[in-house]
């Protein structure tokens, strides 16, 4: 629901701030005061193309910023879509903001978020719906049709089941095109797979074998330092004449023949033989080191010739080993596959031909039923418009089947209309005016009032060419529209606005040597004597007056119309 619209420097706007509430609101006020130039900046708001001439003159940015309150179960869809988007902030609010240059350079921010305009427009869709003389009127395309007949029809199961039907069709269809490519190209795939095959089979892999051969090669490349640390070692410590294994059994031996002297040499005497065990110890494990040392330059050569082989694998099917072997399994299973074309073509050919007879039924069941809906939903919108000045009008759901089944079933649907006796119904496109259009969609509304989940609805133009008893009915229609969705209409006959929960009135005054326009909320005698004045034209009296209040007395005491 919109709560609050800020607009600067747009137009005739210096600055304006507006809070609308839930219900009925209508906008009132003397023609050219300024009603199309706000709707417009809530177009822009909500993604209409925006031209550099709509900045005030003087300024070089103008700015629109509106709030919406997402708490109702409508506003679901678009949670979701700033959730995806990473757009969603705290609360319940979303705060759109648009700031246009007059150089050419837009901005648009979603919860304080740069975005781009295609960004923006989604939400924009979900958010609110302009009925009247506008760019977005969704019931000029013809493809948002579809969906609301469905949605009145209540087909959601039925069109879910034909789209996955549909679905698996296509992907059946795909996986057979890419069977029936070219003998030649099918040839060349499989030598390609059968040589990858064979070339990692040959390589004859193991998971780790890569690791220990890094191990290895290390070895053999510091081999002669590492022998002449580990040969050299055990000859200083045990193997060479004078080695310091020798040296220390004599100095324990001389220390042992002393301790009858000193009794403390016995002590270190048993240290030096603790410390010659360790040492003897470590050189018997040097040698043994030394003697596996091997300075075979042909096993150099294998481990070297190996590493490449592996990482030439590496670079062409995977990071390691594993991944090699995955690929293996890979072609391996597209090989058997190739081998068999024919009778993978003709499992194929029969999953195909039940595919296509599923989804030719799906499409006949969905097709009954929005047939059926079709005519239903007719007779209501032709129900409702009898009562907004188009009593002769034909309203027909017209099916056009396709030539083939396609992703939303077997036929195109589009509203056509026959305002006037004697004509043939055309598409609403081609011939509804912009006070028709906003009257259908107005019985459009009622007639199937849960087809869209937008919050709110904004009428212009609903009243052309219409007035009374008409009009009084269009002021009811839109309050019981209004207790479902919020709802803003401007409107200029005073049998609409007194069915309004709010009046707010539109006024363009000059000032300074420059015009502005501003908005207001009317209250107690202000809306009264803006009703006189809409009754009564620019003198208003006290007959006006008294028949402003009886007015708004009545359309508020009337029970809701049926």
């Amino acid at each position: 629901m919109l709560t609050d619209l800020n607009i600067r420097n747009f137009a005739t706007i210096d600055r304006l701030h507006v809070s609308f509430g839930t219900g009925f609101n209508v906008l009132t006020g003397e023609t050219g005061a300024g009603k199309s130039i706000l709707l417009g900046a809530l177009g822009l708001l909500l993604g209409e193309r925006a031209r550099t001439d709509v900045v005030r003159t003087g300024e070089e940015e103008a700015a629109i910023e509106a709030v919406f309150d997402l708490g109702g179960p409508e506003s679901a869809e678009v949670r979701k879509l700033l959730a995806e988007a990473g757009l969603d902030g705290d609360g319940d609010d979303i705060i759109i903001r648009r700031l246009l240059n007059r150089s050419g350079k837009n901005r648009i921010f979603i919860n304080g978020a740069l975005v781009t305009l295609a960004q923006l427009q989604p939400l924009a869709e979900k958010l609110v719906t302009i009925y009247g003389q506008h760019e977005h009127q969704s019931l000029l395309r013809a493809e948002t049709h579809l969906q609301a007949l469905d949605a009145f029809a209540g087909s959601g199961a039925d069109l879910d089941l034909y789209r996955q039907l549909f679905e698996r069709l296509r992907q059946a269809r795909e996986r057979l095109r890419s069977l029936d490519r070219d003998e030649r190209e099918q040839k060349a795939r499989q030598d390609l797979l059968a040589y990858q095959c064979q070339e990692i089979a040959a390589a004859q892999l193991n998971i780790g074998e890569d690791e220990d051969l890094e191990a290895e090669r290390r070895l053999l490349q510091h081999a002669e330092r590492l022998m002449a640390a580990t040969a050299g070692g055990f000859e200083r410590l045990y193997g060479a004449e004078g080695a310091a294994c020798e040296q220390i059994a004599r100095t324990a031996a001389e220390l042992e023949a002393l301790a009858t002297v000193d009794p403390r040499l016995g002590h270190l005497a048993g240290e030096l033989h603790s410390a010659l065990y360790s040492l003897e110890d470590a050189a018997n494990q040097l040698r043994g080191y030394a003697d596996s040392l091997s300075f075979d330059p042909g096993r150099q050569e294998e481990v070297e010739t190996r590493l490449a082989t592996l990482t030439s694998l590496k670079r062409k099917y995977g990071g390691d080993i594993a991944a090699i072997l995955a690929h293996r399994d890979g072609i391996a299973a597209e090989l058997e596959q190739l081998s068999d074309l024919e009778g993978t073509r003709r499992q194929l050919a029969e999953e195909l031909t039940r595919l296509e007879h599923q989804v030719a039924q799906a499409g006949t069941a969905l097709s009954a039923r929005r047939r059926v809906a079709a005519d239903q939903l007719a007779a209501r919108v032709e129900a409702e418009l009898a009562d907004l000045a188009m009593a002769r009008a034909r309203f027909q759901v017209n099916f056009q089947p396709l030539a083939e089944p396609g992703p939303w079933g077997q036929e195109k649907v589009e509203f056509f209309l026959a305002p006037n006796p004697g004509e043939e119904p055309r598409p609403l496109a081609r011939i509804a005016s912009g006070g028709e259009l906003s009257r259908i969609m107005l019985a459009l509304r009622r007639a199937a009032p849960d087809q869209q989940g937008v919050a709110t609805l904004i009428f212009d133009e609903v009243d052309a060419g219409i007035g009374g008893a008409t009009a009084t009915h269009v002021g009811e229609k839109l309050r019981g529209l209004a207790r479902e969705r919020q709802v803003l209409c401007v409107t200029h006959l005073p049998q609409v606005a007194a069915f309004g929960d709010r009046q707010y009135h539109i006024e363009k005054r000059e000032s300074d040597g420059r015009t502005r326009t501003t908005i207001a909320l009317l209250e107690g005698e202000e809306r009264i004597r803006e009703m006189a004045r809409m009754l009564g034209g620019a003198r208003v009296t006290e007959r006006t007056l008294e028949h402003a209040r009886e007015l708004i007395h009545h359309s508020h005491c009337a029970p809701p119309r049926p």
